[in-house]
């Protein structure tokens, strides 16, 4: 489970309470959260609900008329001259106009809570997805991409549907049910009180019922995390499995995860199965009590129309039925809640989380140029981490300037540059960007200011178009060609039936690692950064294409401060400062000259691959 925000933190007076208690603390502050975005839905459900009440109503009126109905009829005399013709079709009448208006309210009913959950449930997404574009790095890391998924899909479809059953059937149940138990009052109050000497015991079930089974939703839910993870890794490295045919293996680990989820419904299932034998026994128990008492009180009264009569029995009967009806239903809302408990909590977590990088309260809104200060910066990934992964990194790079960063894997390259857009933020020190730390920057400004293309290239389903607009939607046709031919994208694009209309799947996987790079930096280039970095972005593309893609730049962006991250010494020859990091420190800087006479480390690497040959970056 994710760490909790300050939001959601738990005061130290609930750490002396129970486990079951913190439990009901958490649901109930999940509860509290969720239901904020029923508010602009209060008019339907209050419609939905009136409409509930009518539906009850005249529900419960029914026997209530039908006793008149039944006792229309003398038993004493049979004969058809002896009945009230009128009075029979009268009350027949208004039973069947009872039975008309409850079936329209209940059809009025039924679509306001539709409405109603159908708006509630869009709303919590909006509100979840929307909060997920504010989240760090660091935040999405804390529930991972497949929870967050899950979060978004199976969990608000659980609370919706929940809520459409509380609007319809769980209330509807309990006024039901007080409106059954008071009609039958009217009939005899003695036989009534069966009912209420059964409600404890049905409580009391159902409360062991639900203590039994939410544990076990709370680990189908976390089962549910691992599967979406295990299908969303499967199909992104789908190449890779089929490469190594490793399909029975990724099948076989899938069948896990669904095994695992199988068995814990099964377990839940077998649980909520006492539902309906305790329903079942506590109504038709009551039937029997109410069968012997009724039967000795009519024949007490003699069946007299003043007194406890068949017509009375017989809709009390009715009445049994239609507490056993909102009984059941009652049960069936009771088995949606749990479910839709843990699933309100899981949603409640993500609402209540705090973005870890926010803008401060006056921020700055200009960058004024694209200087780099570094000031005894030191950076770990979470509080926990026994060790820094930058250590004391000192750097004042000038605005324009172009600096090369190099170092084996694992050296914390992605890191350092990761701090210069505000990806992170630094543990100790701070990091300046124009002489203002980039904590008092808008985030959004200081984004704008910053181009970043990552060591994964990313594009998005669409078009080669769609994808460049990225970097500025507002970008000419005149724009789009410049940058792509500053990336040397031009060259493929052109070659492209539809050129700039060009399809593009997800992830860009119908280009090549090449192509998808360029497109990612003439993306990048359409933002007119104060600040470019490349992280390890030109890796797919041949030494001739790195070059002309860096020539380029030095004549077209010649005030915009650029970072290259590389593995080849070729792709930072000729930057302005080289760095080289190791396990997070700087170890050596300055130009290839002033390295090749200094640092041995660097000069290996030079001569590993080159030869110690003086090549032509060209």
């Amino acid at each position: 489970m994710p760490e909790q925000s300050q939001e959601t933190q738990i005061p130290e007076t609930v750490e002396k309470r129970s486990e079951a208690q913190e439990k009901r603390y958490k649901s109930l502050h999940a509860f509290r959260i969720v239901t904020k975005y029923l508010k602009g839905s209060m008019g339907s459900v209050v419609l939905a609900w009136l409409f509930v009440a009518g539906e009850v109503v005249c529900e419960v009126l029914i026997p209530y008329f039908s006793e008149f109905l039944i006792n229309i009829i003398d038993p004493e005399v049979g004969v058809t001259e002896a009945i009230d013709i009128g009075k029979l079709w009268m009350y027949a009448g208004i039973m069947i106009g009872l039975a008309l208006t409850s079936t329209v309210f209940g059809i009025l009913a039924g679509f306001f809570a539709a409405g109603a959950s159908a708006q509630f449930g869009k709303r919590l997404r909006q509100a979840m997805y929307y909060k997920i574009q504010d989240f760090s790095f660091l935040n999405i890391d804390r529930f991972s991409s497949a929870s967050l998924v899950t979060r978004l899909t199976t969990d608000v479809t659980n609370i919706q549907f929940s809520l459409q059953m509380i609007l319809r059937l769980v209330v509807r149940s309990p006024m039901m049910m007080v409106f059954a138990l008071i009609m039958a009052a009217t009939k005899s109050w003695q036989l009534s009180l069966i009912f209420l000497a059964l409600i404890p015991f049905l409580a009391a079930a159902l409360l062991i019922i639900a203590i039994k089974v939410h544990p076990t939703f709370v680990r189908v839910f976390n089962a549910y995390d691992q599967l979406n993870a295990s299908v969303q890794e499967d199909l992104n490295a789908i190449r890779v499995v089929k490469s190594f045919g490793r399909e029975d293996f990724e099948k076989e680990k899938f069948g896990k995860v669904s095994y695992f989820i199988y068995k814990s419904f099964i377990h839940a299932e077998r649980i909520l199965a006492f539902n309906n034998p305790v329903m079942q026994l506590s109504v038709y128990t009551a039937m029997l009590l109410i069968s012997w008492f009724g039967a000795q009180m009519v024949v007490a009264s003699g069946n007299s129309p003043a007194g406890f009569n068949t017509g009375s029995l017989t809709s009390l009967f009715t009445y049994v039925m239609q507490i056993l009806n909102s009984l059941m239903f009652m049960s069936l809302g009771f088995v949606m809640i749990i479910i839709s408990r843990n699933s309100a909590e899981r949603v409640a977590e993500v609402l209540a989380e705090t973005p870890d990088l926010v803008s401060p309260e006056n921020p700055v809104t200009d960058v004024p140029d694209g200087s780099v200060t570094f000031d005894h910066v030191h950076f770990r990934y979470s509080k926990e981490a026994s060790k820094d992964v930058l250590n004391d990194i000192n750097l004042n790079i000038p605005s324009g300037s172009t600096v090369g960063i190099i170092g084996v894997t694992g050296s914390s390259k992605s890191s350092l540059i990761s701090l210069i857009a505000r990806l992170y933020d630094v543990t100790e020190g701070s990091v300046k960007i124009g002489g203002i730390d980039v904590r008092d920057y808008d985030l959004v400004k200081l984004r704008d200011a910053v181009a970043v293309v990552l060591q994964k290239n990313v594009l998005f389903t669409g078009t080669i178009r769609s994808n460049l607009l990225w970097g500025n939607p507002n970008a000419t046709q005149e724009e789009l060609e410049k940058a792509a031919k500053l990336a040397c994208a031009d060259e493929f694009i052109e070659r492209q039936p539809l050129k700039y209309d060009a399809p593009i799947d997800q992830g860009g996987t119908n280009i090549s690692g090449g192509q998808r790079q360029r497109l990612c930096i003439a993306r990048a280039l359409l933002k007119h950064p104060k600040i470019l970095i490349l992280d390890d972005s030109t890796s797919a593309v041949d030494t001739h294409t790195d070059s002309l893609i860096r020539k380029a730049m030095q004549t077209e962006i010649p005030d915009t401060t650029k970072f290259i991250i590389a593995q080849r010494i070729l792709s930072i020859r000729d930057c302005d400062k080289i760095l080289i990091l190791e396990d997070g420190r700087i170890i050596a800087e300055g130009t290839n000259d002033e390295l090749m006479a200094t640092s041995e480390a660097y000069r290996e690497l030079y001569e590993t691959q080159l030869g110690g040959g003086d090549f032509d970056a060209a």
